[in-house]
């Protein structure tokens, strides 16, 4: 089973998992993000795994922020949470997720990097 998110799942991740119920300032991020981990071309996923729309997700959120602050604390927000609706529960500590936020953030890190380390994650 494929499991597609939509705004309304973000929007609920974000008022429980963020500080201060931050107001979105960008309503066409949150739109982009769903849009991306549910691509196909040629009727073939783009993000054929969990952990690859995990990771659209993740890099979407940090690349293009959605929200007024906590952007990055999103983004990882809805990766774990996505992986572990998946069946595919996380073991991350936070200083890990904080480095591959970073280095997603500076840039240094692409999805099919970011999907990698989400996979260890997964990983028993």
């Amino acid at each position: 089973m494929i499991l597609f998110i939509d705004e309304p799942w973000l929007l609920d991740l974000a008022q429980t998992h963020l500080p201060g119920d931050p107001d979105v300032v960008d309503w066409g991020a949150l739109t982009a993000a769903v849009a991306r981990h549910r691509a196909e071309t040629m009727g073939t996923a783009v993000y054929p795994e969990p952990h690859h729309r995990a990771a659209a997700l993740l890099h979407s959120l940090v690349r293009v922020p959605a929200m007024e602050h906590s952007n990055q604390l999103f983004a990882a927000s809805a990766a774990v949470a996505y992986l572990a609706a998946s069946g595919r529960p996380v073991k991350v500590t936070a200083g890990e997720a904080g480095d591959l936020i970073e280095q997603v953030d500076s840039g240094t890190l692409d999805v099919r990097q970011v999907a990698a380390a989400l996979r260890g994650w997964t990983e028993s």
